[in-house]
């Protein structure tokens, strides 16, 4: 891996293998742009941060950089946000249907839940074993 990437934490998108790798393809393609989580896991990023997001199998995949960072109740969540999510049809009622029943397996489901929504950019992709 490049030096300058080494240091960055890592992760993996959404809750297990298969969803990581279904997300990771839609970052790589260019059609995710953002990505949320509950506010009850606490802030993760800020504006500036750069991570490593890794494909199912936890391979570092591509180096993302946060350029914004806002709370907002599940309900508030708009459709341009739910369209640079990328999932699905890419759809307000896509958006809400596939992140109802994220957060319902992953420590509840509330409309009026808080949640970190945060848009972020490629900045380098990296192979699948470097």
């Amino acid at each position: 891996m490049d030096e300058t990437f080494k240091d960055l934490e890592r992760f993996q998108f959404g809750d297990g293998p298969e969803l990581a790798d279904e997300l990771l393809a839609l970052v790589m393609s260019g059609r995710k742009t953002a990505t949320c989580w509950a506010a009850r896991d606490g802030l993760l990023t800020e504006v500036g941060k750069r991570m490593i997001a890794c494909d199912g199998r936890n391979e570092p995949r591509v180096v993302i950089e946060t350029v914004e960072l806002v709370r907002r109740r599940f309900r508030d969540v708009d459709a341009d946000f739910a369209r640079d999510e990328g999932e699905g049809d890419r759809s307000l009622a896509h958006w809400r249907e596939g992140h109802q029943r994220y957060f319902e397996r992953n420590g509840g489901f509330a409309d009026d839940m808080d949640l970190w929504c945060e848009r972020f950019r490629v900045v380098a992709r990296l192979g699948p074993t470097e």
